[in-house]
């Protein structure tokens, strides 16, 4: 295998220590056997506290990417596109073949949610995490049903990562929709005046502005426009039902 390990392992910061680093240093080790990357959790030591980069986001996500696809028992084709073209967006066609190697590795694992979610929770900023969980809501809904089994999944990880229940909530209703979806988004209820409803766009417009995960990256600044957009969206969908100008 002609696996590339300086973009991936020069771009990790904290996930090296603790629970991500022994998936990671396994998923590794059972394509290189023998490699010292197999005892990257230990040999690293802890490094918490350090500032979430682009690849411990990463592989952050592909950790509990992994969760979430096999909450129903199933495997689909539609949720390894969906992770493969994540891989693609954040890395290119190549790197996304050799990451996609080390994803199957971590689905083979079984491993402690909370302990992971934990580590994630210590050492990732809150805007980062609203992020992640957008992203595994996309993978649910990449087949398009969102299985309450994936549901019941991610909600614990959001439990797990300190998410209150009405962030969580906006993000869920974004792929989870009805006709009070756009007022869930802006974490508003339907009887809200028109000030109210001005008042959460500016609110979750900036809280969700693509500015907030720059540290991450480009990429996931790109990626962050979706829920950005949602916002938006939700906001002129009840702007038309209440007649707002």
């Amino acid at each position: 295998m002609s696996f590339n390990k300086k973009l991936l392992w020069g771009g990790l910061g904290w996930v090296v220590a603790g629970p991500i680093g022994a998936i990671l240093g396994y998923a590794y080790g059972s394509m290189s056997a023998g490699s010292s990357m197999g005892n990257i959790g230990v040999n690293h030591g802890e490094r918490y506290g350090a500032k979430t980069r682009h690849g411990d986001f990463v592989v952050s996500v592909l950790v509990l990417l992994a969760k979430v696809m096999k909450a129903d028992g199933k495997l689909l084709r539609s949720e390894l596109d969906y992770v493969k073209n994540f891989l693609k967006q954040q890395f290119g066609v190549q790197q996304a073949k050799e990451l996609m190697m080390v994803f199957k590795e971590i689905l083979d694992q079984d491993y402690p949610l909370q302990d992971v979610c934990r580590q994630i929770q210590r050492s990732m900023d809150h805007p980062s995490r609203l992020e992640l969980i957008h992203i595994l809501y996309g993978l649910s809904a990449s087949d398009g049903d969102v299985h309450e089994k994936e549901v019941h999944v991610i909600s614990t990880i959001a439990n797990y990562l300190n998410i209150n229940k009405s962030d969580y909530e906006s993000i869920k209703a974004v792929f989870a929709k009805d006709r009070e979806a756009p007022y869930r988004v802006l974490e508003i209820d339907p009887s809200s005046s028109e000030q109210e409803v001005k008042k959460a766009y500016r609110k979750m417009a900036n809280k969700y502005h693509p500015d907030k995960v720059s540290h991450l990256g480009k990429e996931m600044q790109d990626l962050a426009e979706e829920k950005f957009k949602a916002v938006n969206d939700a906001y002129q969908q009840i702007k038309k039902n209440q007649n707002i100008s």
